[in-house]
C-alpha cells in the first residue's frame, strides 16, 4: 500500500494534498487523502445530531477530510426525520415552539386586561402550528446540509455498524452498504425514547419522537412519567387547551432541587394539569370509541381512565448497541450502557465519545456541542482546553419556568453540611403579572452559598417567566467565581424579575418571611 511516509520530508511537504479517486454508486469522487493514505477520512463521526455536527464542523476547519454518517430508525409509529439529531427535530426546539405557543395562548387572554379588544371566543388550531413548526425544522435540516456541503464535510445517510476500531459499515435503506475508513472516529448517537415494558404500550403509545408531528391533535393526553421532558408536554398541552394528566411512579423531575420542584408541580396543578401520583400503567387497549383505556396500580389500588393519546415519557436509552461496539473493542457501561470516557476518548485510543451516549454526564444540546468542539481543538488544532460538566445551566420549560445552575440545596447540604451553607430565598412579584392578576405564590428563587466568608454561590434556583434568560447570564458568573458579596454589589435593572437576584438577603436559617412587602423596595 503506497504510504506518504515513505516519502522524504520534502516530497511529504510537496505532497501534502496528494489525492485519490473511489467510486461510489458509480460516481467518481477526488479526494484528499490522511495522513498516511490508509483510510480514507481522518474523522469519521457517527450520528448527525448537535455534538457530531459541532465536532465534524471544527476538525473541518482545521483542514482534516470528515465523513459524517447519521441514520433515523423509524419510532414505532413510523416517524423519521431529518439531519439534525434529537434537538432540532423532536427535542428542543420543538418542544420551546410549542411552549412559546401555549405562552402565547395565554397572553392573549391577558391582553385584554391591558386594554385590547380580543374577540370572544379565541380558537386554536393543532394541525397549523405542527405545519409551522415541521416548516421550521425542514428549513434547518436544509442549512445543515448547506452547511456541510460548504464544508466539504461529506454527509451519508447511512446506520453505521463497527467492524473493527477503525471501520465502519453503513448500512443504506435501499439494502447497499458501504465500507469506511478512519483513523479517528467519534461517537455522537445519542438517545432514543425508552418504551416501558407493559401489554399494549408499543402499539398504542407514543413518544416525544411523534409529538411535534401528529397529523390530528392530541386531545385528552396521559403523559407517563415525570423527568422534564414528560412535564414540559403536559404544560404546553394544557396550555393549548387538551387536558393533561401526568402519572407519576415515584417524584417529579428527580436530581432536581426538591423545594423548587414542588412549587413547579403546585404552579402546574393550579393551570389545571392532573397528577397521579404512585401509579404504574399495566395495560393499555384501545376501545370500539377509538379511546385508549389504560389500566394502572399503585399500592393495592388498581384504576384505570380513557384518554384519546398516551405519551410515554419514561426517560430514554442510548443508542450505543446498535453500533455493534464490541467488533471494535470498545466497552459501555454494564448498566446504562453508555461509554465511560476519559476526556471524551473511550477505551479504544482512536475511538471517541460526546453527548448522550456519555456515562453520568448532562444530556443537554449545549455540552455536547461545546464537548464536540473542544475535542476536535485537542485532535487537529493542540489545544489543551477540556469539557467543564460542572456547573452547567438548564432550563424546564413547564408553564411557569424553572431555571438553575449549580448545586441543589440538598447536594450543597450532602457536600458541605447544612451548618456549612447559607441559602438566600425571596418570593417576588413580577410587574407584568400585576394588571391580569396573574398567580404570583410561585415565584421565588434562591441562592445557595458557602457560609464562609466571602460566600461562594454554589447553586442559583430561578421559578418565573423567562427563566433560561435570567439563569443563563448567572452560570457565566458562576462560572468567573461569583459570589454573594458580588451580587449585593450588583445594581439591578428595574423593574425585571431578574434583578430579584441582586436584592436577595433573607436567609432561611434567619426564619424571616421571604414575600417582598413592594416591588421596589
Amino acid at each position: 500500500m503506497f504510504c506518504v511516509r515513505s516519502l522524504s520530508s520534502r516530497i511529504f511537504q510537496k505532497n501534502r494534498n496528494v489525492c485519490k479517486t473511489f467510486t461510489y454508486n458509480n460516481k467518481r469522487f477526488l479526494r484528499k487523502i490522511s495522513l498516511c493514505g490508509q483510510y480514507d477520512f481522518d474523522l469519521l463521526v457517527i450520528g448527525g445530531g448537535s455534538g457530531g455536527l459541532a465536532c465534524a464542523k471544527e476538525a473541518s476547519s482545521f483542514g482534516k477530510q470528515v465523513v459524517v454518517l447519521d441514520f433515523v430508525i423509524p419510532s414505532e409509529k413510523g416517524t423519521t426525520w431529518g439531519i439534525g439529531g434529537t434537538c432540532v427535530n423532536v427535542g428542543c426546539i420543538p418542544k420551546k415552539l410549542m411552549h412559546q405557543a401555549s405562552l402565547l395562548g395565554e397572553s392573549i387572554q391577558e391582553a385584554r386586561s391591558y386594554g385590547w379588544n380580543i374577540p370572544d371566543p379565541i380558537s386554536f388550531n393543532w394541525e397549523s402550528l405542527v405545519e409551522a413548526v415541521q416548516n421550521h425544522i425542514k428549513s434547518v435540516n436544509w442549512v445543515t446540509r448547506v452547511q456541510l456541503r460548504d464544508k466539504k464535510i461529506e454527509y451519508v445517510n447511512g446506520h453505521g455498524v463497527f467492524e473493527d476500531a477503525h471501520t465502519v459499515i453503513a448500512k443504506m435503506k435501499n439494502g447497499k452498504e458501504r465500507r469506511i475508513t478512519a483513523k479517528d472516529i467519534v461517537i455522537a448517537v445519542g438517545g432514543r425514547p425508552r418504551y416501558p415494558d407493559f401489554p399494549g404500550c408499543k402499539e398504542y403509545c407514543i413518544t416525544s419522537d411523534d409529538l411535534f408531528s401528529m397529523p390530528t391533535s392530541p386531545g385528552n393526553t396521559l403523559v407517563i412519567g415525570a423527568g422534564y421532558i414528560g412535564l414540559e408536554c403536559a404544560g404546553f398541552l394544557k396550555g393549548l387547551g387538551y387536558e393533561a394528566t401526568v402519572m407519576v411512579r415515584s417524584m417529579l423531575l428527580r436530581g432536581f432541587d426538591r423545594g423548587m420542584v414542588d412549587l413547579v408541580q403546585a404552579e402546574m396543578e393550579h393551570k389545571g394539569v392532573n397528577f397521579l401520583f404512585g401509579k404504574i400503567p399495566v395495560k393499555v387497549s384501545k376501545q370500539p370509541n377509538g379511546k385508549l383505556l389504560v389500566e394502572w396500580k399503585g399500592g393495592d389500588e388498581i384504576g384505570q381512565g380513557e384518554f384519546d393519546t398516551v405519551l410515554v415519557a419514561t426517560g430514554r436509552k442510548a443508542l450505543s448497541e446498535e453500533l455493534n461496539p464490541s467488533a471494535a473493542g470498545l466497552q459501555v457501561h454494564p448498566e446504562s450502557f453508555k461509554f465511560i470516557t476519559n476526556a471524551e476518548q473511550t477505551n479504544i485510543p482512536n475511538i471517541y465519545a460526546v453527548g448522550d451516549v456519555l456515562h453520568e454526564r448532562p444530556e443537554l444540546t449545549p455540552v455536547a456541542i461545546q464537548a464536540g468542539k473542544l475535542l476536535a481543538g485537542r485532535l487537529y488544532n493542540g489545544i489543551q482546553e477540556q469539557m467543564d460538566y460542572d456547573n452547567v445551566a438548564t432550563t424546564v420549560f413547564s408553564p411557569l419556568e424553572y431555571g438553575c445552575v449549580g448545586l441543589t440545596e440538598e447536594e450543597a447540604i450532602n457536600r458541605y453540611t447544612e451548618n456549612g451553607i447559607e441559602v438566600y430565598h425571596a418570593y417576588y412579584k413580577p410587574t407584568e403579572f400585576f394588571i391580569p392578576q396573574k398567580n404570583v405564590k410561585h415565584c421565588y428563587l434562591k441562592v445557595i452559598t458557602l457560609l464562609e466568608a466571602p460566600q461562594k454561590v454554589l447553586g442559583m434556583h430561578f421559578i418565573g417567566p423567562q427563566a433560561g434568560e435570567v439563569i443563563q447570564g448567572y452560570a457565566a458568573a458562576i462560572k468567573a467565581g461569583l459570589t454573594y458579596q458580588h451580587l449585593k454589589d450588583t445594581v439591578g435593572i428595574h423593574p425585571t424579575v431578574s434583578e430579584e437576584f441582586t436584592r436577595v438577603a433573607i436567609t432561611k436559617r434567619s426564619g424571616d418571611d421571604p414575600t417582598p412587602q413592594s416591588c421596589c423596595s
